[in-house]
């Protein structure tokens, strides 16, 4: 079978390249090996159930235990205990029916299903009862369950656990979703339901995740390719594909896919360059695939705004890397923890995030900007766009400001939006999230030329100041010594005498233009 980069399901190593999930979650083993339950949780398309389906495999390879996988995902349509707990343990027939386990008749042969609060346990405690070897169960899709059928799951897989020293019951247990056991409890404390614990799954020893690829796994994924059509990645288009996903698994395989089936049109005789490379990333973003479309969904939710609000705005001083918001949008995969900074999770949702969250003002701006900013030679005009946004920004900014949720930030996507609108077809928009500093920095991108720019909000008067350095060595950084320091004053709306100015500064041999709005 010709195989190919998956981006749509699990993998299998039959069908697709991969990586083996088990390589890079090699400590989930000893946790079975000790009779631990545990909970596995990741954001979508990350790799869980081909996680799953690998240790079922490797399980079922060898003599030492029974393994199980179960699938809770239809359970979703079942929101009530008397008929969520039901589907449970038909889901447990059905992958029992089709698995190698031994008395595969006799699970749940004399189960009473009226009976809810004890039907899993019973079922799996007389199951047990019959194996001749310790059984391990993968519940996938555990999160999606309603709170009641949730919860008296759980209140069933503690007591097995707790009695298992005298009476059968599984051996290992993990409960596998995008959520934290941690999700779990928030959830049964609102609803005022109790397992009889102060968790409702205290018996948990581990909360793991699914680890992204490194970049040595990178490149062992496209080495496959390569070995497979002589098709080779170059070696500085595989370190792009790591520097802009940062080992995001669907990531890595939707930019090669996009490049060998899309781009080359399976022409294996061309060599995979980085501007192959940027060619799909741009095409995956544009074309906003499920998998980014799902991702920016979550951009509306209160709890993911106050959480990506301070990130844009290099804010992230004032965020409680404890509290549940910044955990919840670290198990959705939207940011990661970079020594106790918050950012976004990768260079492409970092850019994807802002192009969603502008967009109708970037569509909008079609009839209010015009296109003479660039020259023949492909100059911006910089100076001259900025004083335009300027003009803009003190004739439209009520209305325009009102139409944002994010609306601290809506300055900052705002100009972004301004700026894209400009450049879009001919160049790019580099974006520094600069966490913890209170500001954004931005590299115009146009043919040769790069225009560094950087948006702060006026907080106190030491701002421009501060501005004027951070520039500046954002500045030496990109070798550039123009560059663009564009200060929003949200205070005192209507004056706009004070607000909008101009002026600019001249140090160590950089030029730096201060740009009130």
């Amino acid at each position: 079978m010709k195989k190919y980069f998956n981006t749509a399901g699990p993998c299998n190593d039959k069908a697709h390249y991969m990586v083996p999930a088990i390589s890079r979650n090699k400590e989930i083993v000893s946790l079975i090996d000790q009779g631990h339950y545990f909970v596995i949780h990741a954001p979508r398309q990350t790799g869980k159930t081909t996680l799953l389906l690998e240790l079922t495999n490797k399980i079922d390879s060898e003599d030492q235990y029974y393994a199980l996988y179960c699938s809770l995902e239809s359970v979703n349509a079942f929101p009530e205990p008397e008929r969520g707990i039901p589907e449970i343990l038909y889901n447990l027939k059905s992958e029992i029916k089709y698995s190698k386990l031994p008395h595969r008749q006799r699970f749940a042969e004399n189960s009473n299903v009226s009976e809810i609060s004890t039907l899993i346990k019973n079922a799996l405690r007389d199951y047990c009862a019959l194996l001749d070897k310790p059984l391990v169960v993968f519940f996938d899709e555990i999160d999606g369950l309603a709170d009641g059928t949730l919860v008296t799951l759980l209140r069933q897989l503690r007591d097995g656990f707790i009695t298992r020293g005298r009476i059968p019951f599984v051996h290992s247990i993990a409960l596998v979703g995008m959520r934290n056991i941690r999700d779990f409890k928030s959830r049964v404390r609102e609803d005022h339901l109790t397992i009889g614990s102060a968790s409702p799954f205290n018996i948990i020893t581990e909360a793991l995740t699914v680890k992204n690829f490194s970049l040595s796994d990178v490149k062992e994924l496209y080495a496959q390719h390569a070995q497979a059509t002589g098709q080779l990645f170059e070696a500085m288009a595989v370190e792009e594909v790591f520097e802009q996903t940062d080992g995001q698994p669907w990531l890595v395989n939707a930019i090669a896919r996009e490049i060998v089936q899309k781009i080359l049109d399976d022409d294996y005789t061309k060599p995979i360059t980085v501007a192959f490379v940027e060619e799909a990333i741009q095409s995956i973003i544009l074309r906003r695939d499920t998998h980014i479309d799902s991702l920016l969904d979550k951009l509306k939710d209160p709890r993911v705004l106050k959480v990506l609000e301070p990130v844009i705005l290099g804010k992230t001083n004032a965020i409680n890397l404890a509290g549940d918001d910044a955990r919840y949008c670290l198990d959705l995969g939207l940011i990661k923890d970079r020594d106790k900074v918050l950012q976004p999770a990768n260079k492409i949702y970092a850019e994807v995030i802002i192009r969603s969250l502008n967009y109708n003002t970037q569509y909008h701006l079609n009839g209010v900007i015009g296109n003479n900013w660039i020259d023949d030679s492909g100059n911006v005009d910089m100076d001259g766009l900025l004083m335009g946004f300027q003009q803009f920004w003190r004739e439209n900014s009520d209305v325009w400001s009102e139409k944002y949720e994010y609306k601290e930030a809506a300055p900052h996507l705002i100009l972004q939006a301004f700026l894209q609108r400009i450049i879009n077809g001919g160049g790019s928009i580099i974006r520094e999230y600069a966490s913890g500093r209170e500001r954004m920095d931005l590299c115009v991108v146009y043919g040769k030329h790069k225009y560094p720019v950087e948006l702060k909000l006026m907080y106190s008067k030491a701002v421009v100041q501060e501005g004027i350095a951070q520039i500046s060595k954002y500045m030496t950084t990109l070798g550039e010594t123009i560059g663009w320091l564009v200060i929003f004053d949200r205070s005192n709306q209507h004056d706009w005498e004070r607000k909008i100015f101009w002026k600019t500064e001249n140090s160590e041999g950089k030029t730096i233009h201060v740009v009130g709005c």
